[in-house]
């Protein structure tokens, strides 16, 4: 099996639904763009993953969104050097389609009361829902380790719920862990590092903003 060496986490730039809310009442919200400011920070996460790779080959997934793509378009990534896949269960929590901007904000005062990780949004999806989707992503992914010239890098270019489901799932986090994280910044990256002893290290935790409040022993 040719386990990468890193596989490198990132949330796509600023984009206009980060800036006003009220967009999600007229486009959906797979069709959000960047903004002006969310293109600069994927360019300077672009610098940073360049020097990364190097002249190494990369295999690329991209959450099928308009600033999913646009932030990958922006790394600047020689094209010789990647393989790129659209991977719609990398895509963000579906919150329903056109949203009300003051429905969500009550809902999302529910989702704070009753837990980010098992609150369904009305016509949407819970973070577990979100979970599973992951959960089947990672073992695909690990499927592709298989092939014997697996590139040494993988990038996958996501959403910041996302990002912190995928390394609860690899690194068996409990649901009590998962809700005391913070999601990382717009063009934020994590990385997961393959150690000499065979086992992945994620290079810099995400931010908490509370204690985990365990029921039972596991956390």
């Amino acid at each position: 099996m040719a386990r990468p060496r890193r596989i490198v986490l990132v949330r796509h730039g600023e984009s206009t639904g980060n800036v006003d809310d009220s967009v999600y009442e007229r486009e959906p919200d797979h069709a959000l763009a960047l903004t002006e400011r969310g293109r600069r920070q994927a360019e300077e996460t672009g610098e940073r993953l360049r020097a990364l790779f190097g002249r190494e080959r990369v295999s690329v997934y991209v959450s099928p969104y308009r600033r999913t793509h646009q932030t990958l378009t922006a790394f600047g990534l020689d094209p010789a050097l990647i393989r790129v896949r659209e991977e719609p269960r990398l895509r963000e929590q579906d919150w329903g389609n056109w949203q009300d901007r003051e429905d969500v904000r009550l809902q999302k005062a529910y989702r704070d009361a009753y837990g980010h990780f098992f609150y369904r949004f009305a016509q949407g999806e819970s973070g577990a829902d979100v979970y599973d989707r992951v959960g089947g992503f990672l073992e695909s992914l690990f499927r592709s380790f298989e092939a014997p010239d697996h590139p040494p890098n993988v990038l996958i270019v996501t959403h910041g719920l996302a990002m912190r489901l995928f390394c609860m799932r690899w690194f068996h986090w409990t649901v009590a862990e998962f809700e005391s994280l913070s999601n990382p910044g717009n063009a934020e990256m994590r990385m997961l590092v393959l150690g000499e002893d065979g086992k992945y290290t994620l290079d810099r935790p995400f931010q908490r903003w509370r204690d985990p409040e365990p029921y039972g022993i596991t956390g």
